[in-house]
């Protein structure tokens, strides 16, 4: 039996006296692409943050490749892993933020390299070659040497996907990753990630994109008030939504 990429069980996660996320389940497994979808303040980002411990969950549990995140399970309790544990767990997990988060005194390829350098001990030379075969990857061959301050917001993007590749993740999470953009620059950003899940790329995708929803993505989720209201095919979902929740919301965004 295929051990689920992603699995949460019924994860609770409040900021101070505001629940935001009310018992999520859900279970993406290797190589899918679940597309996560709602209004705004629904608990979508703080949901995909949670996955790689960037949010710490209140109750229930994450696993990432059977692997619980964040905590180790001791005499039927969880404990919380101390940081550098949560790094190490954070290697195979790549994510992609609506900022680019881009270091803007280096380069595009000296940004993909930073983390193998640092993390990995990779020599300079291995590093440059693995950035800037991600470079070509994902569409940006002539600008190796350009600093973020050069590049296009979408070009700033696809550097920052290159980045996340950079640790050979076994998934990626993108939260809301053509938000910041221009419309015109979304398109070459959602190549990059239509590519991706071609090669198999096992992905959660926080996105306002329906079109991108409905021709990649395995699984639509639609998120409200904490909650999945309603998920199952993309194009099930957008076409024909049992809920009235989602109906509503569906109206106002397609």
């Amino acid at each position: 039996m295929t051990t689920p990429m992603v699995e949460a069980i019924e994860v609770h996660k409040s900021f101070g006296h505001v629940e935001v996320l009310r018992g999520i389940d859900m279970t993406v497994m290797p190589g899918e692409v679940a597309c996560v979808i709602g209004p705004s303040g629904s608990g979508k980002s703080t949901f995909l943050r949670c996955i790689n411990h960037l949010e710490r969950i209140d109750a229930g549990a994450m696993r990432v490749s059977g692997q619980l995140i964040g905590y180790r399970e001791s005499g039927g309790k969880l404990h919380e892993l101390r940081e550098s544990e949560v790094a190490r767990q954070r290697r195979d997990i790549g994510m992609v933020f609506q900022r680019f988060n881009l270091f803007p005194h280096k380069t595009a390829a000296e940004n993909v390299m930073e983390a193998p350098r640092t993390v990995r001990r990779e020599p300079k030379r291995q590093a440059r070659e693995r950035a800037m075969a991600l470079l070509d990857r994902v569409g940006l061959s002539e600008k190796y040497d350009s600093y973020p301050s050069q590049l296009s917001g979408g070009q700033q993007q696809r550097v920052a996907i290159a980045r996340a590749l950079a640790m050979s993740p076994r998934l990626m999470l993108f939260d809301e990753p053509t938000s910041a953009l221009d419309p015109e620059l979304v398109g070459e950003v959602l190549d990059v990630m239509r590519g991706l899940a071609r090669e198999g790329m096992t992905m959660v995708v926080v996105t306002h994109e329906m079109g991108f929803a409905r021709e990649v993505g395995d699984t639509l989720v639609f998120m409200d008030e904490g909650r999945i209201v309603e998920a199952g095919d993309p194009r099930q979902v957008l076409t024909n939504p049992r809920h009235q929740r989602t109906q509503a919301f569906l109206s106002k965004v397609l």
